[in-house]
């Protein structure tokens, strides 16, 4: 969607969005692009602003899933509670791809930057991650980034701790999907295991 300003009037257009680097842009042009040619004379409009917001570069946020009509795994309007699900381990894999936040943009301190790439194995997992059982030997003594808490949240992420349940599900379906794929038995057993904890509590089981 645009928005137009012709003789102080604001003007809608709905339309995907256009590519340009000009701060003008002639109506015909949009309006030839949608075959409507009849037009051959139109004033020239002064972009005023668009729908489309470009992402500044900067720290990231932690990441965010689409909403989807496919519901599956997911609680129908149930408070999701996080909690970790054992023989997963996808959070292990420090390096997940460009689809992820770098530690330079995670961390502001430089001395977890290098702890952070320190722990990262030739194959990209968590030198501490035992693949044969899928558990963190150092789990009590791992790293604070490694602990998913609320401070830990609001501290990289600048997450509330009321969205912390929320946001906490999210990121591991995330990673999950990244690392083990949309139709894994780990997506599903951490969809499983958050919608049974989540249907306890709001029971009082």
């Amino acid at each position: 969607m645009i928005i137009l300003k012709f003789n102080d009037s604001l003007v809608t257009i709905v339309y995907p969005i256009l590519h340009t680097s000009k701060y003008k842009i002639s109506i015909l042009q949009v309006f030839e692009s949608t075959k409507m040619s009849h037009i051959t004379a139109l004033p020239s409009f002064e972009i005023v602003c668009s729908a489309h917001k470009v992402g500044r570069k900067g720290k990231k946020t932690a990441p965010k899933t689409k909403p989807s009509k496919d519901t599956m795994g997911f609680s129908s309007g149930r408070k999701e509670i996080w909690r970790c699900v054992e023989s997963c381990g996808a959070c292990c894999k420090l390096a997940k791809g460009p689809a992820f936040a770098t530690p330079e943009e995670i961390f502001s301190d430089p001395s977890d930057i290098e702890l952070y790439r320190s722990l990262i194995g030739p194959d990209g997992w968590c030198i501490h991650y035992e693949k044969n059982t899928r558990t963190c030997s150092i789990y009590p003594d791992r790293p604070y980034f490694c602990r998913v808490e609320p401070d830990i949240f609001k501290k990289l992420y600048g997450i509330e701790n009321r969205k912390f349940n929320k946001e906490a599900c999210s990121c591991c379906r995330d990673t999950i999907k990244a690392i083990y794929g949309p139709n894994s038995k780990e997506l599903n057993n951490f969809n499983t295991s958050i919608n049974d904890s989540s249907s306890a509590l709001s029971t009082g089981v």
